[in-house]
């Protein structure tokens, strides 16, 4: 399904247009009304706490989309350290299990990094079932050893490929991790209704009046869905960790 806000820009340009229509339709009606005067300190009052409350409600969005966005980057690192660290355990296997197993894993690590990188929904329904078929792969490789010597060793191999698994599964879920569309409906209702004040309690009209409050809100919200939006935009989980490792592990092929 087609989600508006993995697409920043369509929200940076759809915001400017109903945000100026607002201040607009504000300064529309106060024309036909010329005895506001009397009831501007009123609406002055009312302008304050709604912009200030849109603030704040920006504020705690744009907190919450940076933490995701940290979140991501966290699991992106811990999803490095287990493949490596996995890497490494593959020794205490017998050698030809050793090899399936790091020949695995460079494989899987190698479609992990495509997975970051991939912004067509397409590839990345092919990399999801990729990326569960080598799952199973690696986790058949050191099963079959671990049910044939179930010492301490071998287990300790078996655990450090559950991390590699899990890893991947929190990576999933932090990008799952969006800022609530009830917050996006929260956020895009206050800033139309202090745009539709602003025009409303205006004493004259102008064009840089009604076009500063939007492109502030605009580049907010735009700000805002570059950080939250995994796979779209400028801002984005480069997989830096993953990729040291692959070179890495490339550097110590014979």
């Amino acid at each position: 399904m087609l989600n508006p806000l993995d697409y920043p820009v369509l929200v940076l340009l759809v915001s400017i247009i109903v945000f100026a229509g607002a201040g607009w339709m504000g300064g529309s009606l106060r024309d036909k009304k010329p005895d506001l005067e009397r009831d501007h300190e009123e609406f002055k009052f009312v302008l304050g706490a709604t912009l200030t409350l849109l603030g704040l409600i920006i504020g705690f969005s744009f907190s919450m989309a940076v933490t995701r966005y940290d979140q991501r980057k966290d699991y992106e690192e811990a999803e490095a350290n287990a493949l490596g660290t996995e890497y490494v355990r593959a020794d205490l296997l017998p050698a030809a299990d050793a090899g399936k197993v790091r020949s695995l894993l460079k494989n899987y690590l190698d479609l992990r990094i495509r997975t970051y990188r991939t912004r067509s929904r397409e590839q990345l329904r092919e990399m999801d079932a990729q990326t569960a078929r080598l799952q199973s792969q690696l986790w058949s490789a050191v099963a079959v050893p671990a049910n044939a010597q179930q010492s301490l060793m071998v287990l300790l191999v078996v655990a450090g490929m559950n991390d590699v698994l899990n890893s991947q599964g929190y990576t999933q879920a932090a990008w799952w991790n969006r800022i609530p569309t009830g917050a996006w409906i929260l956020m895009s209702t206050i800033s139309f209704f202090c745009n539709f004040l602003i025009g409303y309690s205006a004493r004259q009209r102008g064009l840089l009046l009604y076009l500063i409050l939007p492109i502030a809100l605009s580049v907010s919200l735009f700000l805002i869905a570059e950080i939250d939006s995994p796979r779209s935009g400028l801002i984005r989980v480069h997989p830096q960790n993953l990729e040291a490792l692959a070179k890495s592990l490339d550097s110590q092929t014979p």
